[in-house]
C-alpha cells in the first residue's frame, strides 16, 4: 500500500523510482535528456532547483508512468512562499488540460483566485490552448476569467467572451445560437482587428442558423468597419510614417468583400434577387483595393470567381434558365461549388418546373461525396440539397427514392441539432408515409426516436452560399 500524500513530495518519489529502477544520476539524464547536473540540483540542491512540466513528463516517461504522473505533487513547484511561479504554473495547467487532470486544474484554480489579480495566469493558459486547436479545453479557463473579472469592457474579458463564442460553434444549432446571443452584446468593445473577424463568424454562423436578417445586421457592421479601417490603414500609409501591421486572422480585403457576399446572400435568400444583385456586382472586381500583396490578391480573384457563381444562381433563381448548360460547365470547372450550386439548380427546377435528370446523373459521382464535407456550412448545404431533391422527385412520382432523400435530410438535420428543419422533414415523410417501405419506416421510426424534436417551425431554405468562408 502506497504512502499517504501528506508523506509524498515530488522528490521523494522521483528518488524513490531511481532506487527501485537502479538508475543513476546520469542514466535518468540519459533517458530524459535532461543535463545530469540539473538532475542533481532538482534533487539534491538547497534549495532545490525547480522541476519544469516537461521535465517531470520527461522523468515520467524514462519510469514507464502514465502521463500526468505525480501532476497532483507538482502543485508545489507552483506555489512558494505565497508567491506563484507564473513560468512553471502556467505550462502545468495547459498540460493538466491536455491530459483531462481536472483535480489538479480545480486544486490550482482555487488558489489562483484567493488573489484576483491571478485572473492574467488562467487569461493565459486559456489562450494557448484556444491558439494550439484545443478549443473545447480552453471553455473552462475563458469562464474562470470571465466570472473573476470584474470589468467588462476590460480587453481580456471582451476576449475571453469572443474566444468562448468561437469555441462554443459547432453542429449543435440551438447551442450555437445560444453563443451567439451570449457574445453579441461584447463584439464592439472589442480591437478593431478581432472585432473584424469576430463580425464575419457572426454572420456566418447566423448564415448556418439561416437568421437572414442576424447575417444582414452583421454584414453591414461588418462591410462598415472594414471601409473604415481600410480608409484608416491608406491614411497611415499615405503620412510615409510607419504603420504596425493589422493582426487579423485573414487579408482585410476578405472581410470588405465578405460584408458585400453575406450582405447579397441574406437578400437573395429572403427572394430579394435584383437586390441582391447590386451587392454581388460590388465584390464582383475588387482589384481596385490598394492594400494589396500576393495573399490579397487571390482574395480578390476568390471574389470574382463568386460573383460569378452568386450571379448564375440568381439568374436561376428568377427563371432564366437558359443558362443552366453554362453554369453546369462551370461548375464542371470549379467542383469546390458543386454542392451549393445543386441547391439552386434542384430549388430552380421545383420553382419553375423543369427536369434536371441529365444534371443529377452528370454530377452523380460528386453527389455520391457529399457526406465527406463535414463542416457546418457544408453539412448546411447538404442538408437543404437531400430537402429539395426529395420534393423535386415527389413531383415526378418518384415516393421511394423521394422518401430515401427526406431520411438522408432527417439525419442531417438531427445531426445538427437544427429541429426546425427535422420537424418539416418529418412532416415531409409523413405525408408520403402511405409510399413508404417497411425497411424505410423502420429507419424513420429509429431516427425519430432517437432524440427529442423542439420547437415549432418553418423550413427555410438558404441560398447557395457561395464563398462563405
Amino acid at each position: 500500500m502506497g504512502l499517504q500524500k501528506g508523506h509524498r513530495s515530488l522528490r521523494s518519489e522521483i528518488e524513490r523510482h531511481l532506487k527501485e529502477r537502479g538508475y543513476t544520476l546520469s542514466k535518468l539524464g540519459e533517458l530524459t535528456g535532461i543535463n545530469p547536473g540539473h538532475v542533481s540540483e532538482i534533487l539534491n540542491s538547497n534549495p532545490p532547483r525547480a522541476i519544469t512540466i516537461s521535465q517531470l513528463d520527461a522523468m515520467g516517461a524514462a519510469f514507464e508512468q502514465a502521463p500526468g504522473w505525480l501532476y497532483e505533487l507538482y502543485e508545489e513547484e507552483c506555489f512558494s512562499e505565497g508567491k506563484v511561479s507564473r513560468p512553471r504554473i502556467v505550462p502545468y495547467l495547459v498540460r493538466c488540460a491536455e491530459i483531462g487532470r481536472r483535480d489538479c486544474i480545480e486544486s490550482v484554480v482555487s488558489k489562483l483566485l484567493e488573489n484576483p489579480k491571478n485572473v492574467s495566469i488562467l487569461f493565459s493558459v486559456a489562450e494557448q490552448l484556444f491558439e494550439s486547436g484545443n478549443l473545447e479545453k480552453s471553455v473552462p479557463f475563458y469562464q474562470f476569467v470571465i466570472e473573476t473579472e470584474k470589468d467588462s469592457y476590460a480587453e481580456r474579458f471582451v476576449l475571453s467572451q469572443y474566444r468562448l463564442f468561437r469555441a462554443l460553434q459547432g453542429t449543435d444549432s440551438e447551442k450555437t445560437w445560444e453563443a451567439v446571443i451570449r457574445f453579441d452584446p461584447y463584439r464592439k468593445r472589442l480591437p478593431e482587428n478581432y472585432q473584424l473577424d469576430a463580425l464575419l463568424q457572426l454572420a456566418n454562423v447566423c448564415y448556418t442558423l439561416r437568421r437572414w436578417e442576424d447575417v444582414e445586421k452583421y454584414a453591414d457592421e461588418l462591410r462598415e468597419l472594414a471601409h473604415i479601417v481600410y480608409e484608416d490603414q491608406l491614411i497611415k500609409r499615405k503620412s510615409k510614417k510607419s504603420v504596425e501591421a493589422l493582426h487579423t486572422e485573414r487579408h482585410l480585403v476578405v472581410y470588405y468583400g465578405q460584408g458585400y457576399l453575406l450582405k447579397g446572400i441574406a437578400l437573395e435568400s429572403q427572394g430579394k434577387y435584383e437586390e441582391a444583385k447590386r451587392y454581388v456586382d460590388a465584390y464582383a472586381d475588387l482589384t481596385w483595393f490598394e492594400i494589396m500583396d500576393e495573399t490579397g490578391e487571390a482574395e480578390v480573384e476568390k471574389f470574382r470567381l463568386w460573383a460569378t457563381a452568386n450571379l448564375y444562381t440568381l439568374d436561376m433563381l428568377t427563371g432564366n434558365t437558359d443558362i443552366l448548360p453554362d453554369y453546369i460547365r462551370f461548375l464542371d470547372d470549379y467542383p469546390n461549388e458543386i454542392l451549393p450550386g445543386l441547391v439552386t439548380i434542384v430549388k430552380s427546377a421545383n420553382e419553375f418546373d423543369f427536369s434536371i435528370d441529365s444534371v443529377l446523373e452528370h454530377f452523380a459521382a460528386s453527389i455520391a461525396h457529399f457526406y465527406e464535407q463535414q463542416d457546418a456550412i457544408s453539412t448546411c448545404h447538404h442538408m437543404q440539397f437531400r430537402y429539395q431533391l426529395a420534393n423535386y422527385l415527389f413531383k415526378k412520382g418518384k415516393f421511394t427514392e423521394g422518401l430515401e432523400e427526406i431520411l438522408r435530410c432527417l439525419v442531417l438535420s438531427d445531426t445538427m441539432m437544427d429541429y426546425d428543419s427535422f420537424k418539416r422533414c418529418a412532416a415531409l415523410f409523413w405525408a408520403h408515409l402511405s409510399h413508404a417501405s417497411d425497411q424505410q419506416k423502420s429507419t424513420y421510426q429509429t431516427v425519430i426516436t432517437k432524440g427529442a424534436v423542439k420547437d415549432e417551425g418553418i423550413f427555410t431554405v438558404a441560398g447557395s452560399g457561395f464563398g462563405i468562408v
